[in-house]
C-alpha cells in the first residue's frame, strides 16, 4: 500500500508486519468489520419492526390476522437458523428473477424450471451480469439483511407478544374506563408499558444477532470470518509477497477479542437503557432502584 513496502524481502520484522497489515486484502478485512456493524445497525430496527408487526398480528381480534402472526412466529422459530438462511436466500432470489422473467420476457415460452436448473432470460437476472461489482455486493447484502430481519423478527415477535401480555390488564381496563378506544389504549398504554418487560428478552436477542453475523459467509457476503480464514491460512512465496505459516489461530483470536469487546459494550448500553426504562416502575428492577436510593 505504501511506497516503503515495495520490496517486502528487504523489510525488518516490525516494518514487515506494518506493511503486511496494510495490504489490499487486509483492507478488505477491516472493511468487513464495518460491514458487520452496518448489518447490525440496519437489521436490528428492521427485525424489531417485523417483530412488532408479528406480535400485533398475533394478539389481533381478527382471526385470520391472528393466525398469520402466530404461524410466522411458530414456523421461523421452529426451523434452524442455518437451514432457513440457506432456503430463504435461494427462494427469494428465484422469486425475484421469476417475477422479472414474466414481466420482461413474456415471449419466452420455455419453462423456467428445467430439471435441476432454474433458467430465466438475461434481462431477468438479478443483478444483471454486466452490472458493476458493487451492485452484486449490495444485492447480496440486502438479501442478507432481509433474511436476518425475518428470522430474528420472529424471535422478537415472540418476545414482544409475551411483553404485551405481561402488562397488567387492570391498566387497560382503566384506560377503557377513561374513554379511550382500542387504538388509543394500544398506543398510549400498552406499547409504552411493554418495553420494560420486553427489554431483557430483546437484549438476549441482540446478543444472539451479534453472534449470528458469521452466517453472512453462507449468504455469499465476504464477512470478517471469511477474511480471517482467508488471510490466516498458509501462504507461500509463490502466491504472495508476504509468505507466512498457518496463522488462523491468531486471526480467530482477534475475532474473539472483537466480539467480546462488542458484546461487553452492548451490555453496558443495554444496562443503562434498562435502568432508564424501569425508573419508577412497579417492577423488580424498579423496586431495586428505590431500595438503592
Amino acid at each position: 500500500m505504501f511506497s516503503s513496502c515495495a520490496d517486502p524481502e528487504q523489510l525488518e520484522s516490525l516494518r514487515w508486519f506494518a506493511c503486511y497489515l496494510t495490504t489490499g486484502k487486509h483492507m478488505n478485512l477491516y472493511w468487513s468489520v464495518l460491514t458487520v456493524l452496518i448489518l447490525l445497525g440496519i437489521t436490528a430496527p428492521t427485525a424489531l419492526a417485523f417483530g412488532f408487526a408479528g406480535a400485533s398480528a398475533a394478539r389481533s381480534v381478527f382471526a385470520p390476522l391472528r393466525w398469520i402472526g402466530k404461524t410466522y412466529i411458530a414456523i421461523v422459530r421452529g426451523v434452524p437458523d442455518i437451514a432457513f438462511f440457506l432456503f430463504f436466500v435461494i427462494a427469494l432470489d428465484q422469486a425475484i428473477e421469476y417475477t422479472r422473467h414474466r414481466i420482461l420476457c413474456p415471449d419466452v415460452l420455455e419453462p423456467v424450471r428445467q430439471g435441476n436448473d432454474f433458467v430465466v432470460c438475461q434481462a431477468a437476472k438479478m443483478p444483471l451480469g454486466e452490472a458493476p461489482q458493487w451492485v452484486h455486493e449490495t444485492y447480496g447484502f440486502a438479501i442478507a439483511v432481509l433474511t436476518f430481519a425475518i428470522v430474528y423478527g420472529a424471535f422478537a415477535a415472540n418476545v414482544l407478544f409475551g411483553a404485551m401480555r405481561a402488562v397488567p390488564h387492570a391498566q387497560l381496563e382503566t384506560a377503557a374506563a377513561y374513554g379511550m378506544n382500542t387504538r388509543q389504549t394500544f398506543w398510549r398504554v400498552l406499547v409504552p408499558q411493554m418495553w420494560v418487560f420486553a427489554l431483557p428478552g430483546l437484549s438476549n436477542l441482540w446478543m444472539l444477532l451479534i453472534k449470528a453475523t458469521p452466517l453472512l459467509f453462507l449468504l455469499g457476503v465476504e464477512d470478517i470470518v471469511y477474511w480471517a480464514r482467508e488471510l490466516g491460512g498458509t501462504k507461500t512465496p509463490r502466491f504472495t509477497d508476504y509468505p507466512h505459516d498457518d496463522w488462523r489461530m491468531w486471526y480467530f483470536l482477534g475475532l474473539l477479542v472483537f466480539y467480546l469487546c462488542f458484546t461487553r459494550i452492548s451490555e453496558i448500553v443495554l444496562g443503562r437503557v434498562m435502568a432508564r426504562l424501569t425508573h419508577g416502575q412497579a417492577t423488580t428492577a424498579g423496586e431495586a432502584q428505590r431500595k438503592a436510593a
